[in-house]
């Protein structure tokens, strides 16, 4: 089952220079980031597109040296927010049963990744993100989720897939995987919370979920994003740099 749904596995990866003031490890850079993700997520088995806004030409050869050129889109918007709606609109011309996952340009992921995100999106879940992410083990006087208790505790649900532990979560970053069917359902609401110079995405999750939408993540993670504060927990990120296919 999970190798039929190869073939319906869209990535669409947004990249730029520019970024939001982030205190970040070392080995989270552009290059390290899409080499990661194309060893994960081969384009020799899933489909590519990569939206480049304002890249330097460095930048764009390093791109090039991964992917061929039918699978980059330039862009000059220089943010996030219009980037993502070019994704969606993008993922809109999709067929209702493919998947479409969007991946901002500083994760890392894991070994297995993509049959772990298969797997999520086959359990019926809207939405999937491999993101565990360390605001939901924060309490909110702390900086952490406004829903976690002040012990750190989330009150949650908890599965498991072939490969995984999943809990239901309330929210996630703009990196995150769904149905075609789903996006242009909920594509109003997406667009409502990323139509200025950065994205909402605590806002565009909590409206989605109140309308009955599930969301779910992995645990441990399969992904992280990369910035020092929120790398999420109990894996060496740094290892997944060094992946080979």
């Amino acid at each position: 089952m999970l190798t039929s749904s190869h073939n319906k596995l869209n990535i669409i990866y947004r990249i730029s220079d520019n970024g939001y003031d982030k205190v970040k490890p070392e080995y989270i850079n552009n290059r390290n980031c899409l080499k990661n993700a194309v060893s994960v997520f081969s384009p020799e088995k899933y489909k590519w597109l990569i939206i480049a806004d304002n890249v330097s030409k460095d930048t764009r050869n390093m791109i090039n040296s991964f992917l061929p050129e039918d699978c980059i889109f330039d862009v000059s918007f220089g943010n996030g927010a219009e980037t993502f709606n070019v994704a969606l609109s993008v993922a809109n011309g999709y067929h209702n049963d493919e998947i479409v996952y969007f991946i901002e340009n500083d994760y890392l992921h894991r070994k297995n990744a993509d049959n772990v995100l298969l797997e999520g999106i086959m359990t019926g879940s809207e939405y999937v993100s491999l993101y565990d992410h360390p605001d939901k083990y924060l309490p909110p006087s702390k900086g952490g989720n406004p829903f976690i208790g002040e012990n750190g505790h989330e009150s949650t649900k908890i599965f498991t897939t072939k490969s995984s532990h999943w809990k239901i979560a309330n929210s996630t970053t703009m990196t995150f995987a769904s149905k075609v069917f789903n996006i242009k359902n909920d594509i109003a609401i997406m667009r409502k919370w990323t139509s200025g110079d950065h994205p909402h995405d605590f806002q565009m999750f909590m409206e989605l979920i109140n309308k009955g939408r599930s969301l779910i993540t992995p645990i441990p993670g399969y992904s992280t994003h990369g910035e020092t504060k929120w790398l999420s927990p109990l894996i060496d990120w740094e290892s997944t740099t060094i992946q080979e296919n």
